[in-house]
Parts: C-alpha cells; sequence; structure tokens
C-alpha cells in the first residue's frame, strides 16, 4: 500500500484530485492536510469523508514541526503539492502571506521529503502543481511551452515561480525525485466563489453588477477541473520525473466574451428575457500588474500522455452553471462562512 500526501485537499483543485486518488486507487492511504483558510472545506469532500482510504489531517505546511510529524508517523511514499494562496487580489494586498505559505511552506515540504527518502528515493515522487501565471504575459499571438522563459508579474505568481525553483534545485541539489504541472485558469464545482466563474453565476442570480477590469479585453484559457484532475494522476504515474508539463484546455476567452457567454447562459436557465444578465456588467478600474494574456500549449502532455480534455467549453460551463445553480445551499455556506463550521461539527 502506498501512503500519498496530497496538501490543500479540502480546497478546489485539490478536492477533486483527493476524490479521483481515493475512488481510483483503494490500495493507497490518501492523506489529506490541509490547514482550512477561508477557500478550505471538507463539505467538497462528504461524499468520500468515510472512505477506508482516506484520512483528513488539519495543518498548516508553514508550520515545520507539523509536517515533520507528518512525514514520521505516514512515512509518504509521494506528495502530491496544490497547498497554496492562489488568488492575486489578494496577493497584492498581503504579499507576505502569499511568500510564507507558497515559498517557505514548500520548501519545508521538500526538507520533509529529503529527508524521509534520503538514499532510499526509488518509487518516490514530489509532485508540485504551479501555476501558468509564474510565464508571465503574452502578445496577441504565442502560448507557454514548458521551456518558456519565468517573467512573474504579480505576487502571487512570483511566490509561485519562487516555488518552482525550489523544487527544481531539491531535484539537482538532493536528487529529490519530482515532477512539476502549470495549469491554466480552472472552473468547475466547488469553486471558491471569489473567482470569477462563481462569483459572476451568484451575482447574476441575484442582479448584482458584474465587475469587469479594464477593458475587459484580457485573455485566459480555461481548463475544467475534472480535467485537471485527469491530467494530475496521469503525471503523477506515468510522467517522467524532473520534468515539466503544461496543462491547459486548448480554450482561449477574452473576459468579456465569456462574461458574455455566461450572461446568455444563465438567462436560458432562470427563464429570463436574453439581454437581462448582460446589463448587470460594470466596468471597473483596472488591477495593477494585470497580465493581458495567458495561453497554455498542452501538446506535450497530450502526446507523452495522451491527456485531453474531455469536454468542450460551452458543455463545462452549462455543467458548471447548474451545479452552481443546484447546490445555492453550499453556495449560501460559503459566502456565509457557515462551511467553516463543518470541522468543528465533524472533528472537535
Amino acid at each position: 500500500m502506498k501512503t500519498i500526501l496530497i496538501t490543500g485537499g479540502a480546497g478546489f483543485i485539490g478536492s477533486h484530485v483527493v476524490r479521483l486518488f481515493v475512488n481510483k486507487y483503494p490500495d493507497y492511504q490518501i492523506v489529506n492536510l490541509d490547514k482550512l483558510t477561508y477557500a478550505g472545506n471538507l463539505e467538497n469532500l462528504k461524499d468520500i469523508e468515510n472512505a477506508p482510504n482516506y484520512i483528513f489531517e488539519k495543518g498548516d505546511i508553514v508550520d515545520e514541526s507539523c509536517i515533520s510529524q507528518l512525514f514520521d508517523r505516514y512515512q509518504f511514499d509521494g506528495v502530491v503539492h496544490l497547498a497554496a494562496e492562489s488568488h492575486v487580489d489578494r496577493s497584492i494586498t498581503n504579499p507576505m502571506e502569499f511568500i510564507m505559505t507558497n515559498v517557505v511552506g514548500t520548501v519545508n515540504l521538500l526538507n520533509a521529503a529529503r529527508n524521509l527518502w534520503k538514499g532510499k528515493e526509488k518509487g518516490k515522487l514530489f509532485y508540485h502543481v504551479s501555476t501558468d501565471e509564474v510565464y508571465g504575459s503574452l502578445g496577441q499571438t504565442g502560448f507557454f511551452l514548458e521551456d518558456t522563459p519565468y517573467d512573474p508579474q504579480s505576487p502571487y505568481s512570483s511566490s509561485k515561480a519562487s516555488s518552482d525553483h525550489f523544487v527544481r534545485a531539491y531535484g539537482n541539489t538532493y536528487s529529490l525525485p519530482y515532477v512539476i504541472s502549470n495549469c491554466s485558469n480552472n472552473y468547475g464545482e466547488n469553486q471558491f466563489p471569489e473567482k470569477l466563474l462563481p462569483l459572476f453565476i451568484n451575482n447574476i442570480r441575484y442582479n448584482k453588477a458584474l465587475p469587469v477590469y479594464g477593458d475587459g479585453l484580457f485573455t485566459r484559457d480555461w481548463l475544467y477541473v475534472v480535467d485537471h484532475a485527469r491530467a494530475i494522476d496521469l503525471i503523477y504515474h506515468k510522467g517522467k520525473q524532473g520534468d515539466t508539463y503544461n496543462i491547459g484546455g486548448f480554450n482561449e476567452w477574452k473576459n468579456i466574451d465569456l462574461i458574455k457567454l455566461l450572461c446568455k447562459v444563465m438567462d436560458e436557465k432562470l427563464g429570463r428575457e436574453q439581454g437581462s444578465a448582460e446589463k448587470l456588467i460594470t466596468y471597473v478600474k483596472d488591477r495593477p500588474g494585470h497580465d493581458k494574456r495567458y495561453a497554455i500549449d498542452a501538446g506535450k502532455i497530450n502526446k507523452e500522455l495522451g491527456w485531453e480534455p474531455s469536454l468542450q467549453f460551452e458543455e463545462g460551463l452549462s455543467k458548471t452553471v447548474d451545479w452552481y445553480l443546484n447546490n445555492q445551499e453550499w453556495l449560501d455556506r460559503v459566502t456565509s462562512g457557515e462551511y467553516q463550521n463543518y470541522y468543528k461539527e465533524q472533528y472537535s
């Protein structure tokens, strides 16, 4: 039996990865480590919380003692590291929090893995999940490749770039077995509603303003979170150690075009007159250091591992909207903060 540590497993992407590993690999013991910040929600995992191969541990990756004790207790064979502060706007307001979690926290995990695996690295793996934002901003053409030079433009992307460098440095200096993936914008079920799609779905439902930065022409590649989890599974089990894989949805959208499509879908699903939601669009002052365009070339993972998105964006968007409309109680509990009581109810 392998024992795998998944950090940040109560978060948006992490919960989908935990669910996939727990269900797909009954012979693995999956340990989910999460600090349960505002973005960590154990209700995301209610369907597998009693699985015999699943364990939840509340803890902070910045706490070196906590990490060391967990590695001693469980003797992890692998790490899938997703725990991170991830919202650019928050990083502009409080960059130190991002430095501590994303840089210091990652190095704590690397040190613990190095100490445990030293001299017995065979069969071990440290998988670091990163972002396309480390590459900076693109012009009107071109795509991010795995060897694109780093050019982070925000405190968030700078902290993630730093953690990427530390992972590679530990691989080079200490022969720590590792792999890194850099993904594009994720969307789907269970996403904390500070991010664009769940925020706007909720705002449209209650006829609130839809704040659009600048001219709305910022471009992003969108990846369905379930497809991201599938890619992580493939890379963990079949990826080449010491390598990097870009994961994208082959799916570029200008923000304003995406928002208008969402408005159309929401009007249809809510039975409102077409154009009703678009009237809620409100242009606001652009945020500092806003990257103009991200675009991932995911050809490598497609060719080497056979991964590709499972659905077209319009289908994924429709499924996502349906989920939020059908899980209003979940959304209400998250926006009110009530979900944070779930941990106390379950584990205190």
